[in-house]
């Protein structure tokens, strides 16, 4: 009989055995691990890649954890929590997760994407890390996800590991509605680079107006770099009024 997934069976084994954690449909776990240069370059085998379920495992993280945060410490003011938010739900953060929890053996890469490295970009192994919790959300809902994450990242927060972190975008956010509410928005100014090496460009505007135009290797990352100079560039021409 065809094997119905890809799975590998030693990978089953270990999320049973180390979190407890039995998918229900393995094929929300072959979507989880399938970069988009392995489903380009297998189109036969039918596979979706990954992103779709990036997207929701972003958003699941961004919640369980603001949730776990908001119980875990009920006399911190909103900035606090937002700030040690950011610095949990990061690249570099979701990345070292991924690693100790072994997600980074088991994605799947096109040929061309495993020569240059990829597996150790520290981009690619957040995106896994984000597309496992969505794959495990759809799974068993967001008990499970939660139960993984007690597992995996909140001992981590609750030790004080991400509370020296920067997030440049709520600091620029507390500097600019000290006076009253103001939009703030980032915009993509552009993409380039090999997909092992992607570059992005972005700007950041309040109320329309551009203040500055960050560099990364992510998409956040940029988001970032971009309110790292815009908060510089502001401080630097003191206040206005």
């Amino acid at each position: 009989m065809e094997e119905q997934t890809m799975v590998a069976a030693a990978f089953v084994s270990e999320l049973r055995d180390r979190y407890g954690i039995e998918f229900k449909n393995l094929h929300l776990l072959d979507e989880a691990f399938t970069h988009s240069s392995y489903a380009n370059e297998h189109p036969e085998l039918g596979l979706r890649d990954n992103e779709r379920l990036e997207f929701l495992g972003d958003a699941v993280m961004e919640l369980t954890v603001s949730e776990w945060l908001y119980k875990r410490y009920p006399d911190w003011p909103e900035g606090e929590l937002t700030r040690l938010r950011a610095a949990s739900v990061c690249t570099r953060s979701f990345s070292s997760f991924a690693r100790e929890a072994h997600f980074d053996k088991y994605i799947r890469l096109g040929k061309g994407e495993e020569q240059s490295g990829a597996r150790k970009r520290h981009t690619l192994q957040e995106d896994t890390f984000e597309a496992f919790n969505g794959a495990l959300y759809l799974d068993q809902g967001k008990d499970a996800v939660v139960k993984f994450l007690d597992q995996i990242v909140f001992p981590k927060i609750a030790a004080g590991e991400f509370s020296a972190a920067s997030d440049h975008k709520t600091f620029l956010q507390e500097y600019l509605q000290k006076k009253g509410p103001v939009e703030i928005q980032y915009q993509l100014l552009d993409e380039e680079g090999p997909a092992h090496d992607r570059s992005f460009a972005v700007a950041v505007t309040v109320d329309g107006k551009r203040l500055a135009k960050g560099v990364g290797h992510s998409k956040k990352a940029a988001e970032q770099d971009a309110a790292k100079h815009a908060l510089a560039d502001l401080k630097h021409q003191g206040p206005s009024d």
